[in-house]
């Protein structure tokens, strides 16, 4: 016999204007806007690199976490985007939640543990048409993150000129959307279907996956994903390498970086032992040290995301143009 099913027809679900926000516009961090001051040496490098990269037609992707948005990095991959320097956006299911909230309603985030303790955590009526947005995906054989993209330019939302998926579908760029069913609160809501947001869900990793084969010479950046970009990126890497080593192209002379906050000491290149809690630290082991064992080089940078992200992309305008 089947097992019980909870009955989402049963939740309450309240509009976005009954929620207090913790995040506004006023995060956002612009081209030409102030900089809390952050140096690292591997940003001129890094900065080179993704230049040159982008210049020769190889892969420039950038894996977030949804807190690189949160921390109001928007406005700077998008100029990046438009500039044509960065080539691949991947994100997580959060990331598209902030960004799709950010550019209706400007503003995102909740207190977990109040709406938790009320019930009412992550049950927010306007943000659940995303759910739609996943149906609509699997019925035209697009992307989740187009998908997304389409509805917010579309409607024209009030704050789509800083949405990195509105910027994604004028730019022509993949902004793709890589979900965990469960993870997102948008799969609380009744109208998700799971057969729907994981096939759009499948077809942007397909996407990412493509943009891999064309990593050869080019930069893959990790950024503040602990787990959703070092474990995807590995998977496509392996499909990618696939055909590629059977047709006698090599994917193995590029560039990676992690940027996180997590301290790793300076021993960032050889792979830590099993009983090294660094070891079971994914953008560690899979993007500093196995992924270019072969012919690549890594960087880490350590620090906060809301100097981090401003610092690199200062260095690439720097390093364009120069």
């Amino acid at each position: 016999m089947p097992f019980e099913k909870f009955d989402r027809d049963r939740l309450r679900l309240l509009p976005l204007d009954r929620r207090e926000h913790e995040i506004d516009r006023s995060v956002m961090i612009y081209p030409d806007g102030p900089r809390r001051p952050f140096q690292h040496p591997a940003l001129p490098t890094l900065a080179e690199r993704i230049v040159n990269a982008a210049r020769n037609g190889r892969a420039v992707i950038f894996f977030c976490g949804a807190h690189v948005l949160r921390k109001g990095n928007g406005p700077l991959l998008i100029d990046l985007m438009r500039r044509g320097l960065l080539g691949h956006l991947a994100l997580n299911g959060a990331g598209a939640i902030h960004d799709f909230e950010l550019a209706l309603i400007g503003r995102t985030t909740e207190s977990v543990a109040r709406y938790v303790a009320e019930g009412q955590f992550g049950l927010w009526s306007e943000t659940g048409r995303i759910n739609d947005a996943a149906r609509i995906a699997q019925r035209e054989g697009i992307g989740l993150g187009e998908a997304v993209g389409q509805l917010i330019e579309g409607e024209q939302f009030p704050y789509r000129e800083t949405s990195v998926f509105a910027a994604g579908v004028r730019y022509g760029v993949p902004v793709t959307v890589h979900v965990g069913i469960g993870l997102d609160i948008i799969h609380e809501h009744p109208n998700c279907d799971g057969a729907a947001t994981g096939a759009a869900s499948y077809d942007d990793f397909l996407i990412f996956a493509q943009s891999v084969t064309r990593l050869e010479g080019g930069a893959f950046l990790n950024i503040g994903t602990a787990v959703h970009g070092p474990e995807v990126y590995l998977k496509a890497l392996a499909m990618a390498r696939n055909v590629a080593l059977r047709e006698g192209r090599p994917i193995a002379h590029f560039t990676t970086a992690v940027f996180d906050l997590a301290e790793l000491g300076d021993r960032l290149h050889a792979e830590a032992a099993r009983d090294d809690p660094k070891y079971y630290f994914r953008p560690y082991k899979t993007v500093l040290v196995r992924t270019v064992a072969d012919g690549g080089e890594s960087f880490y940078v350590r620090g906060d995301h809301a100097q981090t992200v401003p610092a690199l992309y200062d260095q690439i305008i720097a390093r364009l143009e120069r």
